[in-house]
């Protein structure tokens, strides 16, 4: 019988993967392996401790600081972004909700539509990223975007409603955006590795993002600093805490986790994500985390109480082949992870 081990080796070997996978059930760590280089200029080897931008895998971070302030009285589901916007983004619907901002059901014209890029290493950042250090910052950017829809008609995955709600927790709180998540998020999770790191100042054991096989990064790519929609850096075994905490009742009550992870419905989507909370994505039973960028792609999913599964990478489409194998190996027959899947970790 082939290994998980031995699997997750044959395909990243095949592949050239660049990264950390791990795997926890039951409370155990079963897998932890790094491959590739996390600096390609000065040979640096990838280990399971490298700290890795995971994109749109920070989106969560962002939901869980606005439901912080939720459950404190300072927000509601139901605030109105016009109430915090003033005349700033004009053209964002009246009737838009922080509800709607996190469930990408707020028809708000995106800045970074992923829809239309066929390209992921393009420059397609309408500003100079290194002007993009702040949630204040992305005004510039955000505005000027026509409504696409009607407030919770539909769905449409939106990044600058994540720009937006990261603009919205820092005029109501008074923290810095990214100093407000460490303080809500970050440290009540137990999260010793996580952080809103410079691009251009990464310190050593933060891994480059690359853009192919070559040596470009991504750093004309991306916001210098990651704001609301993502642009975190973290570890395998972070992510494994961020569950623990999750299931455990931290940095939200059970009651609001519950309502984060409730799907809004169907998704007519052609990957096998078939729904999305308050910034989680679902699939069957599971909890999913994912982000794509160039440099970057991050899958990590959590039945829960049971088990979790994490595929970082530093490139921008390794993280992909490493996590289907994964997900073969950890679903039911069906290709999905449902509570009573196997999970075949021999």
């Amino acid at each position: 019988m082939t290994t998980l081990a031995a699997t997750m080796d044959r395909v990243a070997t095949a592949t050239g993967f660049s990264g950390v996978v791990r795997v926890d059930v039951a409370g155990e760590t079963v897998l932890e392996r790094a491959w590739g280089l996390a600096d390609r200029a000065y040979g640096v080897s990838m280990t399971p401790a490298t700290r890795i931008g995971v994109a749109s895998g920070a989106k969560p971070l962002t939901a869980l600081a606005v439901m912080r302030l939720v459950e404190d009285g300072v927000l509601s589901l139901g605030t109105r972004a016009r109430e915090v916007l003033g005349a700033d983004l004009p053209l964002v619907d009246d009737a838009v909700t922080v509800e709607h901002l996190l469930s990408h059901r707020s028809g708000i014209g995106d800045y970074l539509d992923e829809d239309d890029q066929d390209d992921m290493l393009a420059y397609v950042m309408p500003v100079p990223v290194h002007r993009l250090d702040a949630a204040e910052s992305y005004l510039p950017a955000l505005d000027g975007h026509p409504q696409v829809f009607a407030p919770g008609t539909g769905f449409a995955y939106c990044n600058g409603g994540f720009c937006v709600l990261a603009l919205i927790a820092e005029r109501v709180s008074g923290v810095r955006f990214q100093e407000l998540v460490r303080q809500q998020v970050i440290e009540p999770s137990g999260l010793t590795a996580t952080a809103y790191l410079r691009s251009d100042q990464l310190p050593g054991d933060a891994a480059r993002g690359y853009l192919d096989d070559g040596p470009r990064t991504n750093v004309l790519h991306l916001p210098v600093v990651g704001g609301g929609d993502g642009g975190v850096y973290t570890t395998a075994a972070d992510v494994h805490a961020f569950w623990t905490a999750l299931d455990g009742g931290r940095p939200v009550t059970p009651g609001t986790r519950d309502e984060m992870w409730r799907s809004r419905g169907f998704l007519d989507r052609t990957d096998r994500l078939d729904g999305y909370g308050l910034g989680f994505w679902r699939w069957g039973d599971a909890v999913v985390l994912e982000g794509y960028d160039a440099g970057a792609s991050f899958r990590s999913a959590h039945l829960p109480g049971r088990a979790s599964w994490s595929v970082l990478s530093n490139t921008t489409e390794g993280a992909w082949p490493v996590a289907a194998a994964l997900d073969a190996v950890l679903t039911d027959g069906s290709g999905r992870p449902g509570r009573d899947a196997p999970l075949d970790v021999r």
